[in-house]
């Protein structure tokens, strides 16, 4: 029997096996789909990662690799080219792999780190033809950066997603035109260091506010017609259509977790963030299983998911040597004023340590605000922020004594600051 079973070798998985080695678990397996550890991140070529976490800058790969250099310097078991079909309640993991075949793991506990998946087409509705040409951005990135093939040379991209962004820099690197990058919100959904580094750097266009309504062509596509929506209905909006003759549309509208194993498994989900509701320890609702990285909650820096991946294995690992933590206080985490989703979902005060680290993004644009955190109705904490964008996630620590002994709920709103008018001296009249 194992230990701890990790479902997934990408940066979550990599950082959660590492971390519960450290912290005593001696039988670890890492089960892998994929042919080689570190997940989407070996196609990720351009730097960026590692900032906060490594204190320097580099690409995916020299990410992964780091973490994949600690896991083959342990004697953490991993199994790739290796498929999970099923997790059970007694903690049996079913997999299948063409060396092994079919085999039933049991574990003490488990660590659910999956990764995402992008939005294709289908989910999409765009009216037109279904000629080739309709790529999703990760895809086309695995086919410069993996396999050398460049998806096309004129190229609109739908959605301002980070790997949207990102590919926009780089077909443009490889020589190909990027006629305009299209977002249908009226903000970008990605970094906006990806915003200035690849679109303004290259004088390539962002349409805030558009989309596309319309793919013509019969074999390749031929042509995609923009147009701005409202704001408000997200409809098209007659009389404002923009051509761009293109081959190529690739498709940057977001990510979705890879849940369908958790969902199988009976694991409660958060509608609002399509992955597991959690505890402030990344446990879910089925004793012993965890949750982390873009399976979760979908990031957009890799150094917090692997902070997120090492608090789950410090988590399994306590659940294996001590036990289930005690769950008769259990208070939910409320969003208010602008706040998607949290995570965690559910604390239990009386397991925090030093504070607890809450996660959540918010839905619109935000200049001066604060974060204010509440029991009930009563201010415990409030953040300051200079400003916020849906791009970027957000997140506050709340000292554990702030929570001692409440039945209250939490819920973290996010307020706009209104400037004081400026005293100029002149009298009210």
């Amino acid at each position: 029997m194992y230990d701890l079973i990790v479902v997934g070798g990408g940066p979550a998985g990599l950082a959660a096996a590492v971390k519960a080695r450290e912290c005593g678990l001696k039988k670890v397996l890492i089960v892998e789909r994929s042919l080689q550890l570190g997940g989407i991140l070996n196609q990720c070529i351009h730097n960026g990662f590692g900032l906060t976490y490594f204190k320097e800058e580099l690409t995916g790969p020299e990410y992964a690799a780091r973490f994949i250099k600690q896991v083959e310097g342990t004697d953490i078991e991993v199994r790739t080219d290796t498929m999970v079909l099923d997790i059970t309640p007694d903690k049996t993991v079913h997999m299948v792999s063409p060396t092994l075949g079919y085999r039933a793991e049991q574990t003490k506990s488990i660590i659910l780190a999956m990764g995402c998946r992008e939005r294709a087409r289908g989910a999409l509705s765009i009216p037109g033809t279904r000629p080739a040409g309709v790529y999703t951005a990760g895809a086309a990135q695995k086919y410069v950066n993996i396999d050398g093939y460049m998806p096309g040379r004129r190229i609109v991209i739908l959605g301002s997603g980070d790997i949207g962004l990102i590919m926009a820099r780089r077909l443009t690197l490889e020589g190909a035109k990027v006629l305009a990058c299209v977002e249908l919100n009226p903000y970008s959904s990605g970094l906006n260091r990806n915003i200035v580094q690849c679109l303004n750097d290259f004088n390539i266009p962002l349409y805030l506010s558009h989309t596309v309504t319309n793919i013509q062509g019969e074999s390749r596509v031929e042509k995609v017609v923009v147009s701005q929506v409202d704001d408000r209905t997200k409809a098209p909006i007659p009389g404002t259509e923009i051509e761009f003759e293109c081959d190529t549309l690739l498709l940057s509208v977001g990510l979705i977790p890879e849940n369908e194993l958790t969902r199988d498994a009976g694991i409660a989900l958060d509608p609002r963030t399509k992955g597991a509701f959690v505890y402030e320890n990344m446990e879910t609702s089925m004793p012993g299983v965890f949750a982390c990285g873009n399976v979760l909650h979908v990031h957009d820096l890799v150094d917090f998911v692997t902070q997120e991946a090492q608090r789950a294995a410090e988590a399994a690992a306590e659940y294996v040597l001590k036990g289930q933590p005690s769950r008769e206080n259990i208070i939910d985490v409320r969003t208010a004023g602008g706040v998607t989703y949290t995570v965690p979902q559910q604390i239990c005060p009386e397991n925090l340590k030093d504070e607890v680290r809450v996660f959540f993004r918010i839905n619109r644009v935000f200049g001066k605000s604060e974060i204010v955190a509440k029991l009930g109705d009563k201010e415990i904490k409030v953040f300051k922020k200079p400003f916020m964008i849906p791009g970027e996630m957000q997140n506050v620590s709340i000292p554990a004594e702030l929570l001692a002994g409440t039945h209250e709920d939490l819920t973290i709103e996010a307020r706009e600051v209104t400037e004081p008018a400026a005293d100029n001296g002149e009298v009210a009249k």
